[in-house]
């Protein structure tokens, strides 16, 4: 029985009809040109490779078939390197070891003064330790964070390497003796009395301090330290500029140089002195044409069922041709309004960002807004101050005076450090709203904490 005849069988009036209804229902190839749109290169680059090999119609272009010649793209981007101001330190580090033998570090191994696990296990060659609370001790290790840190607690500890709390905590007590010091803490309060109780002389003080005192110690609050345990103020500031020379992530300074990510920058911006130059950057991402092998088969072949397949096979890869042109051109014409609209900030540097929304640059470019979002999603651009998210050159405006956040953020650490005395939030934000930037006082205690400066108690010179 069907639903309507069960429905008059109940006594129900049951009126059919037809209605028209317009539904946008995308294609398969639409959807994947707009997964391919928001692919960063290094994605995309993954995606090519894979689309070769599952596609014997799709190939890369012969060398001299590129349309930019590669060199030319290297030139640009050496000349970004050179300029780049946020960079140059790490290219320099780099370039180091490009002098020489290349083959010098050839089975080399790693010195354990750079890696912190294998410099804490080397203390304990040739210890006399039980091997259960060795054994403990390299379970510790393990569990070691990149600071230095242990994550849990004594019990913990111990139910999860399966040995008793007693074992555990003197394998703690062990490795809180190895260098460098403060490292298997469980918090930064620990890690800073175990480096204190290695400085010869008294430090109770200090050690109480750390133990009780951070939060008063980071807002300069000498007197009410001095009055809660006792001590004078001069007595209080020397223990407290005893702990700021504490290391407060012991573990920090093993940190393998090896582990430094790069991005490869989608989109390059070079401030010449009569024009913006914007490229995109095609070298890590060959452009593919279709193989005129498969093609001539296809013409000339009877065959049915091979005809059929080359046929899916050529229109599949004639759509990912299409839709990686379509994104490079996207790609293009978008950052090209971006740097059109931002060229302050790429002859100036950070601090002249102005307000840009993806609606103008849509209305610009004459797309929709939510394709320049997936256009500009997971991209990166490089310019001569630095590798930047695309997304990170919209933001709204703040004030009368167009401000971006960035703007504001400039504008903050201006009058912070022009002021005579230390401003509260709510001063900085009523002299910010007098030079055109409308924010509110939450928003500037955000800031102020993002520029990494501390409230105005933290701010008074003592």
């Amino acid at each position: 029985m069907g639903l309507c005849e069960a429905l008059c069988k109940e006594g129900y009036s049951v009126e059919l009809g037809q209605y028209q209804k317009q539904v946008h229902i995308l294609s398969p190839q639409m959807v994947q040109s707009m997964k391919i749109l928001q692919m960063g290169i290094q994605e995309l680059a993954e995606y090519i490779e894979e689309a070769i090999q599952e596609n014997p119609v799709l190939e890369p272009p012969e060398p001299q078939d590129q349309v930019v010649p590669a060199e030319d793209f290297s030139r640009k981007l050496e000349w970004l390197e050179a300029n780049d101001q946020q960079n140059a330190y790490y290219h320099a580090q780099d370039a180091e070891g490009d002098e020489g033998d290349p083959l010098a570090s050839l089975g080399c191994f790693i010195d354990d003064e750079d890696d912190l696990k294998r410099y804490i296990l080397s203390q304990f060659m040739g210890t006399e330790l039980e091997p259960t609370v060795m054994e403990a001790v390299e379970f510790l290790v393990d569990q070691l964070d990149p600071n230095g840190y242990l994550d849990e607690d004594l019990p913990e500890l111990a139910a999860r390497a399966g040995v008793p709390e007693s074992v555990m905590a003197r394998a703690i007590i062990e490795l809180q003796a190895a260098d460098p010091a403060g490292v298997g803490a469980r918090d930064l309060s620990e890690c800073l009395r175990l480096q204190i109780e290695r400085r010869s002389g008294d430090h109770r003080l200090a050690v109480a301090i750390a133990r009780d005192h951070l939060d008063d110690l980071a807002r300069c609050r000498y007197g009410l330290i001095g009055r809660t345990l006792g001590a004078s103020e001069r007595e209080v500031r020397q223990a407290c500029d005893l702990i700021r020379t504490l290391n407060p992530r012991p573990g920090t300074a093993f940190a393998a140089r090896e582990t430094v990510a790069y991005i490869t920058p989608d989109v390059w911006v070079a401030a010449l002195p009569d024009r913006l130059e914007v490229s995109i950057n095609d070298t890590a991402m060959p452009r593919l044409r279709i193989n005129s092998y498969y093609c001539q088969l296809l013409r000339d072949t009877e065959d049915k069922e091979v005809r059929d397949y080359l046929t899916g096979k050529a229109n599949q890869a004639k759509w990912v041709v299409k839709s990686i042109d379509q994104r490079r051109s996207t790609l293009l014409q978008c950052a090209q309004r971006v740097a059109q609209r931002q060229e302050s900030f790429f002859r100036k540097g950070p601090g002249f960002l102005r307000p840009l929304t993806m609606g103008e640059v849509a209305q610009a470019v004459g797309i929709h807004e939510s394709t320049v979002s997936r256009a500009v999603k997971d991209k990166y651009l490089q310019c001569d101050w630095g590798v930047y998210p695309l997304s990170y050159f919209f933001s709204r405006s703040l004030g009368e005076d167009n401000a971006s956040p960035e703007g504001a953020k400039v504008l903050l650490k201006r009058l912070v450090g022009q002021e005579d005395k230390p401003l509260s939030d709510q001063k900085l934000c009523e002299e910010m709203a007098r030079q055109g930037c409308v924010i509110s006082r939450r928003t500037v205690a955000k800031y102020r904490e993002e520029l990494g400066i501390p409230n105005a108690s933290g701010r008074k010179h003592h």
